[in-house]
């Protein structure tokens, strides 16, 4: 079998989960169990279907990092349950998801699945680090377009992309991204920074959308080359966009770095992290169908050991 790494958006796959999957499905004590459910089973799909060796759950150690915040305020605030002096702030999650991350967890522990995070970064950046330096083709499972500046057709990088549902997945390429926003991957974050992103909390450049965003980039390759444009008298630039540029100009001296995700965290290598996906064997098993009983997970915790035996 050809290897090949998923990495997975984790936060993005379980509140998916937890919107997909009713969460009249409890277990004994009442507690839901519908993001468990709903998480096992697509990851027996994905490796299945797209034929993952390795498979990473990339996690958001602090989903609203302190700097990025500091270089824009407005970065995921609308998100903000709580916020913590000297530690991540709390994010708005529905109680009856946050009752199920510690069983989430327990069943990736079980299964043998690497889950890998890095403190002060999101999941993002963890995946950004992975998709540029991994040896091997690469998978991204993520519902966040953001990634897309990830994607790399030299290096066999792609995204599957879940914002359509898991019956309607499309399989994100350089090609995909241009017919789609008429700009390449590598040109995806200043498109973002651009056009803005209100569930992200970027506020992007008034009266430049998506539209305009391709084009200015389609004609100067990248925001740092437009910005050089916009203070040239002679580069052909139209006024009213020299305008919007220079209203803007205190939010694009810092939401490039804000947008792009991290790409040289210090990581474990997918060896050392144990991503090698392999049979779940031994006490482990026992432990999963044991918990798959009392917690009422249903066929999902079967579909998983099935799905990982073909690795045997």
């Amino acid at each position: 079998m050809t290897q090949r790494l998923m990495l997975l958006d984790t936060a993005s796959l379980y509140f998916r989960a937890f919107y997909g999957v009713p969460d009249s499905i409890r277990r004994s004590d009442g507690t839901p169990v519908n993001a468990v459910r709903g998480l096992l089973d697509m990851i027996a799909r994905l490796t299945t279907d797209y034929e993952a060796t390795h498979l990473i759950a990339c996690w958001d150690d602090d989903w609203r990092p302190r700097w990025r915040v500091e270089l824009l305020p407005t970065y995921k605030a609308h998100r903000v349950a709580e916020e913590v002096t000297g530690n991540p702030d709390v994010e708005t999650v529905p109680d009856p998801l946050e009752a199920q991350l510690p069983m989430i967890r327990r069943t990736l522990e079980l299964a043998g699945i690497a889950v890998v995070g890095a403190a002060e970064h999101e999941a993002d950046d963890v995946i950004g680090t992975y998709a540029s330096t991994a040896s091997m083709p690469v998978d991204v499972v993520t519902g966040d377009r953001d990634l897309f500046q990830v994607i790399d057709d030299d290096r066999d990088v792609r995204v599957i992309y879940t914002a359509r549902g898991m019956k309607n997945l499309d399989v994100m390429t350089d090609a995909s991204v241009v017919a789609k926003y008429r700009v390449l991957p590598g040109q995806y974050a200043d498109y973002a920074t651009l056009r803005g992103d209100a569930s992200d909390g970027l506020p992007g450049v008034s009266g430049i959308g998506e539209k305009t965003a391709a084009s200015l980039l389609a004609e100067y390759g990248t925001l740092d080359s437009l910005l050089e444009a916009a203070e040239d008298p002679d580069s052909g630039l139209s006024s009213p966009v020299r305008s919007k540029l220079a209203k803007a100009a205190d939010y694009l001296a810092v939401a490039p770095k804000v947008v792009k995700v991290v790409r040289d965290l210090d990581l474990p290598t997918p060896k050392k992290a144990g991503a090698e996906l392999h049979p779940i064997t031994g006490d482990e098993r026992a432990e999963l169908e044991k918990l798959g009983t009392e917690w009422n997970l249903g066929g999902s915790v079967t579909r998983l050991l099935e799905a990982f035996d073909r690795y045997k």
